[in-house]
């Protein structure tokens, strides 16, 4: 938590000072109980995604913007917020565009607007397949697979295997 300073002035009441004390409120933040926000979730998602499809360890990436492993994992979790200048360098060691950590933001997930200030469940960005490490991983080893026709079969079987979804 972060409290400021508190500041002490001199009230003169007659003629004997009186010291009146003035105490700040704490500043606005999220609280220890409090869950992220839904936005923080994704950009720390779409991090995760990036390292992943490039390979870096959050070790890695830690020390390539100056951070420990520990950060960055706050950070794909969305326990931290990413500021703007720190997106930045993201952006650049994950070679992507900064607009890169908002795509996908899902609308028909997003609330409705009579819902005022009320926020999506976290849930929702946590239960995308394609942001799991799995998914990640699989298409990388298909398009390992340097026979056309060997990858094609491999998909035709994932897609049989699936419930028989038909051809396009």
């Amino acid at each position: 938590m972060v409290y400021s300073t508190t500041s002490f002035r001199c009230l003169c009441e007659g003629d004997r000072p009186k010291m009146a004390m003035q105490q700040q409120t704490r500043r606005p933040g999220r609280r220890k109980g409090d869950k992220p926000n839904p936005i923080d979730i994704h950009v720390g998602s779409r991090v995760r995604l990036r390292r992943n499809m490039l390979g870096l360890s959050q070790e890695k990436l830690g020390e390539a913007i100056g951070l420990t492993f520990q950060q960055v994992q706050k950070y794909e979790r969305g326990a931290n917020r990413i500021g703007a200048s720190r997106l930045h360098d993201l952006s650049r060691v994950l070679d992507v565009p900064v607009s890169f950590f908002f795509d996908d933001m899902d609308p028909v997930r997003a609330p409705a607007i009579p819902a005022g200030f009320a926020e999506p469940a976290a849930d929702a960005f946590d239960s995308d397949p394609l942001r799991r490490r799995e998914t990640v991983e699989l298409v990388s080893a298909y398009y390992k697979i340097d026979d056309p026709a060997l990858r094609r079969r491999l998909f035709e079987l994932a897609r049989a295997l699936a419930g028989g979804v038909e051809r396009a």
